[in-house]
């Protein structure tokens, strides 16, 4: 029953991340349609920053769904959504040169986003196996069983953890690029900024319910 009780912890978790998902979705909706003076389309716009920032390796793709944009530093592609590659609007381009923020980020070793790469194997692990492995061990009242899920759970909130700078200095790097290039105007910037903050926001939702799910990992565990 305990175990039931213990889920009252992750209740503000849940209402900040849908808080965050609403804001990130109304807000790239409303900028959306808000055409840049430059008329460059996401693809255009993906080109001309990477060959500014000497980034000439780096492919550009598209990729179905929308704001499933992202950067893949293994095979070194940007990878732009339905919603930005031929899309000229101020949201638009202020994903994308977010995007150019991690390609770049990869080319100068910043330090946060190697840190996290490395923990991208153990976390994808825990994420999968945490609370199984945890469950097994509260059945079968095994403390090292219990205490292997609570360390692999961990390992999923310093990814999370450390993904916040990466993201937010992403968001920096694709708005200076912006501004440098003049791409987008003073007002224009501003609402891609808004856009950009909005989507940051989804990272802290998604860093609050690790958290808070460590939190209750750890009141079961010393209940049991």
């Amino acid at each position: 029953m305990y175990f039931y009780y213990s889920m009252v912890v992750l209740i503000p978790a849940v209402i900040f991340g849908i808080w965050a998902q609403m804001q990130v979705k109304s807000t790239f909706t409303r900028y959306s349609k808000v055409m840049s003076n430059s008329g460059l389309s996401g693809k255009k716009l993906a080109a001309l920053l990477l060959e500014n920032k000497g980034l000439f390796s780096v492919k550009i793709e598209s990729v179905s769904g929308k704001l499933s944009d992202h950067y893949d530093p293994r095979k070194g592609i940007i990878r732009l959504s339905q919603a930005t590659y031929d899309n000229s609007s101020v949201a638009a381009l202020g994903v994308v040169a977010h995007e150019i923020g991690h390609a770049v980020q990869h080319k100068e070793g910043y330090v946060p986003l190697i840190i996290r790469n490395f923990f991208v194997p153990v976390a994808q692990f825990g994420s999968s196996f945490s609370w199984i492995i945890f469950f097994i061990g509260l059945l079968m009242s095994t403390p090292v069983l219990i205490q292997v899920g609570i360390w692999l759970f961990l390992a999923v909130v310093v990814f999370s953890v450390i993904t916040l700078p990466v993201e937010f200095d992403a968001s920096k790097r694709g708005l200076q690029m912006l501004e440098s290039t003049y791409v987008l105007n003073k007002d224009e910037l501003l609402m891609a900024k808004k856009v950009l903050n909005a989507a940051a926001m989804t990272y802290v939702a998604s860093t609050l319910m690790a958290v808070s799910q460590l939190i209750r990992m750890l009141m079961i565990s010393n209940r049991n």
